[in-house]
């Protein structure tokens, strides 16, 4: 089937979440911790973002969403680091620092080129206040804002990448997932979509993310203007 719609990871993918939250990081906690490597922070809360979303796949809670995960993991990373006195709005502007991410720089031109050809929209963990948060602040051209909150699961549930398809009242053929993470690829291909691979080898710092995938794809691409380049736009 001809490919009619891109749905997109978002974050690594699009945005650049590692240098976003180790910006604010420094910024809300430079005064408690004057020695605080923002970087080394950003990856130890990111560290615990797919266990704080395991229960909720395994059945074992509610859903609940990524403001709330990010809350609650952001409580043990300030007690690893031994960080006291942070105020209740420095934490919630700290967890704010996710809906404050900055897209890569090829971003927006890419996104501009696919956007006359394919139908767009993320297929993300972000809820959709957050989803539209990023949106509004980097200029993402969105048909549609779908993902998790829809399906009230998380990726790689087969259900986030299904509902996302039928919203768009297509079928997987004819949809194709873009991530920079290979097993977000083998999850989305598993339940029928086209893959394809962005490659951002320093997403959580230099030398850090991937290159290339790890998995069979449909299209490999070095960046968003890249994939535009092979998808004819």
């Amino acid at each position: 089937m001809p490919i009619q719609a891109l749905i997109f990871d978002v974050f690594g993918t699009l945005l650049d979440w590692h240098g976003g939250v180790a910006r604010e990081a420094e910024r809300l906690l430079g005064t408690l911790r004057p020695d605080l490597d923002g970087g080394t922070f950003a990856r130890a809360w990111r560290d615990r973002y797919q266990p704080g979303m395991e229960p909720i796949r395994a059945g074992a809670r509610a859903y609940a969403d990524l403001d709330v995960l990010h809350a609650e993991s952001l409580e043990a990373v300030l007690a690893s680091y031994r960080i006291d006195g942070v105020s209740p709005e420095a934490k919630q502007e700290l967890v704010g620092a996710w809906h404050r991410l900055d897209a890569w720089p090829d971003v927006a031109e890419g996104l501009a080129r696919l956007r006359p050809r394919f139908l767009l929209a993320p297929c993300s963990n972000a809820h959709v206040r957050l989803a539209i948060a990023h949106a509004r602040r980097n200029g993402l051209p969105w048909d549609a804002v779908l993902g998790a909150e829809f399906a009230r699961d998380y990726k790689p549930k087969p259900a986030v990448y299904l509902r996302t398809v039928e919203a768009l009242r297509l079928e997987p053929g004819e949809v194709m997932m873009v991530a920079a993470h290979s097993f977000d690829l083998v999850a989305a291909a598993g339940c029928g979509l086209a893959t394809a691979h962005i490659a951002r080898p320093d997403e959580s710092g230099p030398g850090t993310g991937e290159a290339a995938p790890a998995c069979p794809v449909d299209v490999a691409a070095r960046d968003l203007r890249d994939l535009a380049d092979r998808l004819g736009c």
